[in-house]
């Protein structure tokens, strides 16, 4: 399943994880231009566990961090 999660709902969506869908990988990053290596990125994370969470930097933290 692929679904956005507002961050206010972040721990109840959490929470309500059964047992099928855990263990629940963690992971972000910048994917202000998405390519090959990001894709592979995902890719492997998701093959670590049931579930895949992916936190995206907001446009104000790609440019702190890229400039």
């Amino acid at each position: 399943m692929s679904e956005v999660i507002p961050f206010s709902d972040l721990v109840s969506w959490r929470d309500s994880l059964t047992a099928e869908v855990c263990p629940l990988v963690v992971t972000n990053g910048c994917f202000d231009l998405l390519h090959v290596g990001h894709v592979q990125y995902l890719e492997q994370a998701a093959s670590l566990g049931a579930s895949l969470l992916v936190g995206i930097n907001d446009d104000a933290g790609v440019r702190e961090l890229k400039g």
